[in-house]
């Protein structure tokens, strides 16, 4: 490059999960210190991934969108506050200084949200005489292929696997598609997206993008009900978690990534970009208690949509209903820092995991109860529950592969059988409060005779703690959520105890394993995160609340600069790894904000 010297964005930066995200609903996009899109799907969050530098091309350079600072020295990256606008400065060696902000546009209008597959960028001079190179290369057929491209007088089009993506940019178009560098003396304006014509000033649409963007997500975080404490890090979670709901059908993916692995060198890579009705449970009942209540209602539209008539689910689905999730590996890419299989699909539709009908339940049970709702839950929502009560109650002794989706085994997992206990027993509470005597009877009745069960067969009195199954004496993770869906209570002995094994056994340091027995792939390698915010609201359930808050203050310090967090975390260096972000792990984190923040009373 003339005059060059080192740029941002080059190929010689090792790939790492600090990373941020910006999304609307419709998709999503990850995006590095050096302001380099480096992950999106597209035209939704399970399509090809056009831009897949985080999993290294094998034959084609790019696979990115990046801004190349020359003589590039440093950078400095953070959301706008309250929002879901990311603003990156980059600094060169010379007193340069360019801000990048990145945005996907989400707004109201026309009485409906105007949310399209688009990323705008806007890219301005803040200080000496910056000189940069815009580069656009996405890539097709999972990185296999350069796409074919069209280019006009202020745009550039790229045809995708059923998807057109058109740049329309202010940069000269030739300094696009030959990477020639240029001095930047004014703001320019990048707006990817739909392959259609702007009709309209570019740098007006931009910046109105930007204004009402960023009033949408002040607007959806002024009305949450967040804790006294911590409200940094449960606002930047529920609006992650808000990012990972699919908008077109309420499903509600597990991760943006696919096959980020557990831990270094592993084969635990997972693709993760469908709705587990589980995770996406737990996304719900978050919400739910920040007061978001409308991402409830979409996931339960997205279940009524692929509940069958007998009341028999999958443990997952695709974001469009889809029931075949087939598992390949994916050959034209290398991996995350080489380090593959890439793997599309998962295999574990195929499994059986019974504690779905619980997690469905629960997550709907608010919908009958909260009055504050425009459509709540009647007698015909709870007859279309009833079906899967039914099955938690059929299924709540009969091996499953667990939360935990072993491939090699099944047991009769302890956690499984308590949450079909929980589908039972919100079914006679919800029957309660539409006062249908005969049905709250029968539930009841149901749910009692599980919980007997599982005290039975579960409770080891020699080791004086539950066990992960049936069928086992070891401990596992999912054993601290018996308190929080109130299969015991937290002051019951019997739980405090098995919280205290799970303390002697599982944690190391200040983390947690979900369980170290082996399992089909060897013993885990690192901290499953939701594990241990599971294990700190626990502390805090129990009584130990100072404890739980130092553990709490420690894990926090330990989310990535964004305050953003994947599935695991390394014991040793508490380096991030898993796929990203983790819905499970922002869950984790505003359960215990809220158990052990102070109340507002406080405050006044």
């Amino acid at each position: 490059m003339a005059g060059g010297g080192p740029v941002s964005g080059g190929g010689d930066v090792r790939p790492s999960l600090d990373l941020g995200v910006i999304g609307n609903g419709s998709f999503g996009a990850l995006i590095d210190r050096q302001a380099r899109v480096v992950w999106s799907c597209l035209p939704a969050f399970d399509g090809d991934p056009a831009f897949c530098a985080l999993l290294s091309p094998r034959d084609h350079e790019g696979g990115d969108l990046a801004v190349e600072l020359e003589d590039y020295e440093r950078s400095e990256q953070h959301y706008v506050t309250n929002t879901a606008i990311l603003r990156t400065v980059l600094h060169d060696r010379h007193g340069g200084a360019v801000e990048v902000l990145d945005l996907a546009p989400r707004w109201k209008q026309n009485s409906r949200i105007y949310r399209p597959v688009s990323i705008i960028r806007r890219i301005t001079p803040l200080a000496g005489t910056p000189r940069i190179r815009v580069r656009a290369r996405p890539l097709a057929d999972w990185g296999a292929r350069l796409p074919e491209s069209t280019w006009g007088s202020n745009h550039v089009r790229w045809m995708l696997p059923g998807y057109t993506l058109r740049l329309t940019t202010d940069v000269p178009i030739r300094f696009v598609r030959e990477g020639t560098p240029f001095v930047l003396g004014e703001p320019v304006h990048l707006v990817f997206g739909p392959d259609e014509s702007l009709l309209r000033s570019l740098s007006g649409y931009v910046e109105e993008a930007l204004g009402r963007t960023e009033h949408y997500w002040r607007e959806w975080v002024r009305y949450l009900s967040i804790p006294l404490d911590w409200q940094e890090a449960v606002i930047r979670s529920a609006i992650t978690l808000k990012l990972c709901q699919y908008e077109d059908s309420g499903a509600i993916i597990a991760a943006m990534t696919t096959s980020i692995p557990e831990a270094p060198d592993t084969p635990r890579n997972w693709d993760y970009r469908y709705c587990w009705l589980r995770d996406a449970a737990f996304v719900v009942r978050a919400l739910n208690r920040l007061g978001a209540t409308r991402s409830m209602e979409e996931f339960l539209r997205y279940i009524f949509n692929i509940a069958t008539h007998d009341g028999s689910l999958q443990p997952l689905y695709g974001i469009g209903f889809e029931e075949k999730l087939e598992e390949h590996e994916v050959e034209s890419l290398a991996g995350y820092r080489g380090m593959g299989p890439v793997r599309r699909g998962n295999l574990a539709w195929v499994q059986k995991q019974h504690d779905v009908y619980g997690s469905v339940v629960l997550a709907s049970t608010q919908l009958f109860f909260d009055q504050r709702l425009a459509h709540p839950g009647d007698a015909a929502a709870f007859a279309r529950l009833e079906p899967l009560g039914e099955h938690a109650f059929a299924l709540h002794d009969q091996p499953d592969a667990g939360l935990w989706e072993f491939r090699g085994r099944a047991e009769v997992h302890t956690y499984t059988a308590a949450m079909c206990w929980a589908a039972c027993d919100r079914l006679a509470k919800i029957a309660g409060v539409l006062t249908l005597e005969e049905r709250a009877t029968y539930w009841r009745s149901r749910a009692d005779t599980i919980h007997a069960t599982v005290i039975e067969r579960a409770w080891r009195p020699e080791a004086d703690h539950f066990s992960a199954s049936f069928d086992s004496d070891y401990l596992d993770a999912s054993l601290l959520l018996l308190a929080d869906i109130g299969f015991l209570a937290p002051d019951d002995p019997r739980y405090i105890a098995t919280v205290d094994a799970i303390g002697r056994d599982l944690r190391r340091g200040d983390a947690l394993f979900r369980y170290i027995a082996p399992d089909d792939f060897g013993e885990p390698e690192t901290s499953f995160t939701i594990c241990t915010f599971w294990y700190i609201d626990a502390l805090a359930a129990t009584g130990r609340s100072d404890e739980a808050r130092a553990m709490f203050e420690r894990l926090l310090a330990r989310r990535n600069h964004l305050g953003l967090l994947s599935e695991d975390l390394s014991f040793e260096d508490g380096e991030a790894w898993g796929n990203f972000p983790q819905t499970y792990s922002h869950v984790g984190l505003i359960i215990a904000a809220t158990r052990l923040s102070r109340s507002w009373q406080e405050a006044s």
